[in-house]
């Protein structure tokens, strides 16, 4: 069949011969098939990727869940370690009464270490979660050893007593030194979290 011989005119489409017609039929068949495939499949097999994802993403998450509940018991332990930590630390936040004590307990330990005070100023009460914070400004004059004393005895008070802030300067020719700093004290806030368990510890007290 010689296809220069065949008018491809399509109104004379009848006139072809039948293995042309058979060819161009399948042709066509194979492109609305190609088409629908597109069309349809196409969005039904990115679907499929997606839930491919999203049960890669739901082992790993059951794969981690598994990891925590092995270590469970190991999680409860450390909690109730931080949560006794906790308790601890609450129990040395002093009382609104015991505050006024606590300072003082730092200008004593301040004079006992040979310094001398030229400022000991309270400032405003700040409220924190579940404590107060009050920062305290001082100046000190003394020498280095007794500097150093004073932080230490700071450091051994019975409440939680931070020191901040620390600018230390020469004072006089005699090798004496001048310390600024604040001093943070720190007792149970106006929203306590304290449990009934540490309540009653404060008791026993």
């Amino acid at each position: 069949m010689n296809l220069s011989e065949i008018n491809w005119d399509f109104n004379t489409a009848g006139n072809w011969p039948p293995v042309v017609k058979t060819s161009i039929f399948g042709l066509i068949i194979i492109t609305v098939i190609a088409i629908g495939f597109y069309y349809d499949t196409s969005d039904e097999l990115s679907s499929l990727d997606h839930e491919k994802q999203k049960e890669q993403t739901l082992k790993k998450e059951f794969k981690d869940k598994q990891k925590k509940a092995i270590n469970l018991q190991d999680f409860q332990e450390q909690l109730k370690q931080i949560e006794a930590s906790l308790n601890e630390m609450i129990r040395q936040l002093p009382t609104d009464e015991e505050v006024a004590n606590l300072l003082v307990d730092i200008s004593q330990t301040g004079l006992a270490s040979g310094l001398a005070f030229k400022l000991f100023k309270p400032d405003t009460l700040i409220n924190k979660d579940f404590y107060s914070e009050l920062p305290i400004s001082i100046q000190v004059v003394g020498h280095y050893e007794e500097i150093g004393m004073f932080i230490s005895g700071l450091a051994s008070l019975p409440r939680i007593v931070t020191i901040h802030n620390i600018s230390i300067s020469p004072d006089g020719k005699d090798g004496g030194l001048q310390m600024s700093a604040v001093i943070k004290i720190y007792n149970e806030g106006k929203h306590s979290i304290s449990t009934e368990s540490t309540k009653k510890k404060r008791v026993k007290k």
